[in-house]
């Protein structure tokens, strides 16, 4: 079999988020599992690419000039990198400032219809698109195979303006939303099948709570919507191989463990006070709940528990972040960034870790947290549901905790809750090993999406 799949990130040579880590997991489990895949990539930055050969694309006159190169790159394997107008960017999708760059239907739309033509001229068995940035191909697609398309977010969906209404030569109805084009929509309805990253999300996104508008249309695709976890590269995030941390430890063997703690309190400036540590990596924008996780560090030196926060993004976030690390130094910091070693060091230093999301599609964070034994407190949303189980509510079974309310008075309960188990080694120690021991690897849900694949090619 062999999948052409097509994404605007892919860690790690073009990451931002999450669609950058499953895309990378996914496609590297397929080619492990023996499926051919042929992946193309916008060329944001001119990659060096070794045994590079070019590839002929066409494009429409308003997507040129357009071309693309295919080669080995170091980490990724082979890889096809696209050029049009405008897609050569240092941030894929905003400036300095944090906006959005103001070409983004152009360069994703030109970018959508290259990879239509690169279906066209390869015949591959079955088409993967994923979020919006792709989305835009089946509008340039005649004759085609199976396609499947992944939601990593509804909250991005490439909203663009009536002038794009005469750029749509293949299903016009399906793209026109409102007197304009939404790429996401319209893929949505012609895709054979839609995968939504976690079961839960699959069932969330139907309802109109957290469909962003496109409920009605994921409620009438029935069969045609499925979920599917996502999983994590377990060849990076192993506490048992790790070269990021200060000693590797296993389920077995938790001891070494507290160094990485130690560590991550020296990082922070503090000294052992045997308050809990809670980390948090992630982007600092909205749908992740940082502004509730701030509001709940008010009650940290009560609880106790520390707050290392470690992230970047919107402005006004970071600003609060920074803020609050300084009116209460001893229990919270922020660094505003990503530094992959830190954020290595506080899945495995810290004694929980801390995700109050809005809505979470699936999650990574949390998976991560539990392979390095690391408890997890979170939300009871999307994909979080999917893998965390509240130890309250199952003892037995138990591998974190789930906030009632997606709030700070939710998170400060989860929290406390999480606390008094943690302060209880047995329990503390039982939570973390089962958590360990769930495989969160692509393994699984790679051969879930090459079933998918088949029984698309079998039945469409």
């Amino acid at each position: 079999m062999r999948v052409l799949f097509a994404s605007a990130e892919l860690a790690p040579l073009a990451r931002v988020g999450g669609l950058a880590e499953a895309a990378s997991g996914l496609v590297a489990a397929l080619r492990a599992a023996g499926i051919e895949v042929d992946l193309i990539l916008p060329d944001y930055f001119a990659t060096e690419l070794a045994d590079e050969r070019p590839r002929l694309v066409t494009a429409p006159g308003w997507a040129q000039p357009a071309s693309a190169r295919t080669g080995i790159a170091r980490e990724v394997g082979e890889v096809t990198l696209v050029s049009v107008p405008g897609i050569a960017r240092p941030h894929p999708y905003i400036d300095d400032w944090g906006h959005g760059w103001p070409d983004n239907d152009t360069r994703f739309m030109a970018f959508s219809a290259v990879v239509a033509d690169l279906v066209q001229t390869s015949q591959p068995d079955v088409v993967h698109l994923n979020d919006w940035h792709t989305g835009g191909a089946l509008a340039f697609l005649w004759d085609r195979p199976p396609v499947a398309l992944t939601i990593h977010t509804l909250g991005y969906q490439g909203w663009m303006g009536s002038e794009w209404l005469p750029r749509i030569p293949q299903h016009f109805a399906a793209y026109e939303c409102f007197g304009g084009v939404n790429p996401l929509a319209g893929a949505i309805q012609v895709a054979d099948r839609v995968i939504a990253v976690s079961p839960n999300y699959a069932d969330e996104i139907r309802s109109p709570a957290s469909g962003r508008g496109l409920d009605h249309l994921l409620n009438g695709l029935g069969h045609r919507l499925v979920g599917i976890r996502n999983g994590i590269d377990t060849a990076v995030w192993n506490p048992e191989t790790d070269p990021s941390i200060p000693a590797t430890y296993s389920a077995t063997s938790l001891e070494a463990k507290s160094q990485s703690r130690r560590a991550l309190l020296q990082t922070a400036g503090w000294e052992d006070d045997d308050a809990a540590v809670v980390g948090m990596v992630t982007r600092l924008v909205d749908q992740k709940g940082i502004d509730i996780a701030l509001e709940a560090a008010r009650y940290a030196s009560r609880m106790p528990f520390r707050l290392v926060l470690l992230g970047s993004g919107d402005k006004w976030l970071a600003d609060w972040a920074r803020w609050a690390a300084g009116e209460w130094p001893e229990n919270v910091f922020f660094e505003d960034g990503y530094n992959q070693d830190l954020g290595h060091l506080i899945f495995a230093g810290a004694d929980m870790v801390l995700m109050p999301s809005r809505f979470e599609p699936c999650g990574l964070a949390q998976m991560q947290a539990m392979t390095y034994g690391t408890i997890p407190v979170v939300t009871d949303v999307g994909g979080l549901h999917d893998t965390v189980i509240d130890a309250d509510d199952d003892r037995k079974k138990g591998t974190g905790f789930l906030a009632a309310t997606v709030d700070s008075a939710g998170i400060t309960d989860a929290l406390h809750r999480a606390n008094r188990a943690w302060k209880h080694k047995q329990r503390r120690t039982a939570i973390q090993k089962r958590g360990m021991g769930i495989d969160w690897s692509w393994n699984t849900p790679a051969q879930v999406h090459i079933d998918l694949y088949r029984e698309m090619l079998a039945h469409g």
